[in-house]
């Protein structure tokens, strides 16, 4: 005969500093962005310049381990919730949201006119990021999608907890925003440079996986939807 295993105890509610590290956590990650920002807000394509050493390239290498650290932190809180059974609805509010905010406010930043590097004399300017307006608007409208199909189900007692593909997404995404900055501060980025080829493709390659990676949450929506509609 084949002994049933035992069932694992649920977990302990966390208490104390179990309880509200996690969420201090999500408050640093935000305490970080804020710092990031400042740090891309300060910065302005001096005249002429399309990439490499500078002497106020300072500010990018500051934001790049601003972001770095933000960044870091993503994971960590939800582990530690997870972990501990500390698991609040503040976290619930405010990782996402804090999530959203780095990842969408550094491409909106990235996109912006200080990285627009002055016209040259046959008037055209360069996007020394890589990152193009249209392509905050992909990045945002698909959050904004996903974001919305998650909170009508959930609202409806339906699981809709981040696949692989989300995961990766927000990998990538991590990894591109800081490689935005890098480059240019390391090697021209001016048109047909390797630095242009390497920024452009950063950019492009996160615009794609960002737009896959809403794929399957889309299909399970609508999976979910057509099953409630047709018990």
């Amino acid at each position: 005969m084949t002994q049933a295993h035992p069932i694992d105890p649920p977990l302990k509610r966390a208490t104390g500093l179990r309880l509200w590290l996690p969420n201090a956590i999500t408050g640093l990650r935000l305490l970080l962005s804020l710092v990031f920002f400042i740090q891309l807000a300060r910065w302005a394509c001096p005249p002429g310049w399309v990439g490499g050493p500078h002497p106020h390239i300072a500010h990018l290498w500051l934001a790049s381990l601003s972001f770095a650290l933000a960044a870091g932190t993503d994971a960590l809180d939800g582990f530690l919730a997870r972990r501990w059974a500390a698991v609040t609805r503040f976290g619930r509010i405010m990782d996402p949201f804090a999530d959203k905010i780095l990842i969408v406010g550094a491409f909106v930043m990235l996109a912006g006119p200080q990285f627009a590097s002055p016209p040259d004399i046959s008037g055209q300017s360069v996007q020394v990021t890589g990152v193009q307006s249209w392509m905050v608007v992909v990045i945002l409208g698909r959050e904004l999608l996903v974001t919305s199909i998650r909170a009508v189900l959930e609202a409806e007692g339906s699981d809709f907890s981040a696949s692989l593909t989300g995961k990766l997404k927000m990998i990538v995404q991590s990894l591109a925003v800081p490689a935005a900055l890098i480059i240019p501060a390391s090697i021209p980025v001016d048109q047909g440079s390797t630095g242009r080829l390497l920024v452009d493709a950063s950019a492009w390659v996160t615009t794609l996986i960002t737009v896959i990676s809403g794929v399957p949450y889309v299909l399970r929506g609508l999976a979910a939807f057509s099953s409630k509609n047709n018990p």
